[in-house]
C-alpha cells in the first residue's frame, strides 16, 4: 500500500514541475528571442537506510532548445535580429555579461543602448552610450552609426560596435535572468562572421499550440496520479476494515 502511494505521490509532484517548465514557455510564446526550456523523466533510486526499495521518478532540466525563431521585419532602425547562429552581448543584472537573441533595442534617457528587457547592450568591453542623435544606424556587423543633432544628412559617425559571440552551445547555459551564459559565467569571445539582419526581430522558438496540448497532457497525468491516491486511501480504509471484522 505504500508504494502505491508514494509513486503516485511522486508522480503528482514532478508533474507539477514539468507543468512549470511548460507554462514558462507558453507564457513566453510572444516573446521576442526567446529559446524554450525542454525538460525530460528519469529514474532515480531512492537510498537511506536498508535497501534502496524505491524509485523517484525525476523531472530534470534537458536544457534549451535552440532552433531559431523566425524573423519579423519591423522597418524600425533600433530593431535587429542574428542572421544564423550567433547571440547578443549584454550585461546580466549581476554585472556578468551574458548573451541574447532579443534585438528590440532602446536608447535610454541616460544613452545607454539597452534591450527591451533593460539589459544594457555591450560593445568593446563596456556598455555603449550613444551621443544625442538625429538617426541611427547599425550595419550588418553591428556597427552602430549616428548623425549627430544639427549635422548634415550625409554626417554619419561610427560610435561603437555591438559585440556579437557564437560559442559552442553545449558550452551555454540558460540563467534564473533568462539570458544565456558560458559554463563558468567567463566572456565568450567575438565572432566578426556573426551578421545581423536590422529593421526585423526574431520571435521565440515556442510552438505555442505544441505548448497548450502539452499542459492538457500534463494535466490529465496529475488527475490520474490523484486517483490513484484516493484509491490507495480506499483500499487502505477497506483493509482496516476487514482487520477489524476478523
Amino acid at each position: 500500500m505504500d508504494k502505491l502511494l508514494y509513486v503516485a505521490m511522486n508522480g503528482a509532484s514532478e508533474t507539477m514541475k514539468a507543468q512549470a517548465v511548460n507554462s514558462q514557455n507558453l507564457a513566453n510564446a510572444s516573446t521576442t528571442g526567446f529559446r524554450a526550456d525542454l525538460e525530460s523523466y528519469a529514474s532515480t533510486p531512492v537510498y537511506g537506510p536498508g535497501h534502496a526499495s524505491r524509485v523517484y521518478g525525476v523531472a530534470e532540466g534537458k536544457g534549451v532548445d535552440f532552433t531559431p525563431g523566425s524573423a519579423i521585419g519591423t522597418g524600425r532602425d533600433l530593431d535587429i535580429a542574428v542572421n544564423g547562429k550567433g547571440w547578443i552581448a549584454v550585461q546580466a543584472p549581476d554585472g556578468t555579461e551574458a548573451y541574447t537573441r532579443a534585438g528590440d533595442l532602446q536608447v535610454d534617457s541616460l544613452g545607454l543602448l539597452r534591450t527591451g528587457a533593460g539589459h544594457p547592450v555591450i560593445g568593446s568591453g563596456s556598455p555603449i552610450a550613444i551621443p544625442p542623435f538625429e538617426k541611427i544606424k547599425i550595419a550588418a556587423d553591428g556597427t552602430i552609426s549616428v548623425k549627430p543633432l544639427g549635422q548634415a544628412s550625409n554626417a554619419f559617425q561610427v560610435v561603437e560596435r555591438i559585440k556579437l559571440v557564437n560559442p559552442p552551445e553545449s558550452e551555454m547555459m540558460k540563467g534564473s535572468d533568462s539570458l544565456m551564459h558560458m559554463a563558468g559565467y567567463q566572456p565568450a569571445v567575438a565572432d566578426t562572421t556573426v551578421s545581423l539582419q536590422t529593421g526585423a526581430l526574431e520571435s521565440s522558438n515556442v510552438n505555442g499550440i505544441e505548448a497548450m496540448v502539452n499542459m492538457i497532457q500534463l494535466a490529465r497525468h496529475y488527475e490520474m496520479q490523484v486517483k490513484i491516491m484516493a484509491n490507495a486511501e480506499e483500499n487502505d480504509k477497506a483493509s482496516s476494515s476487514l482487520m477489524r471484522m476478523g
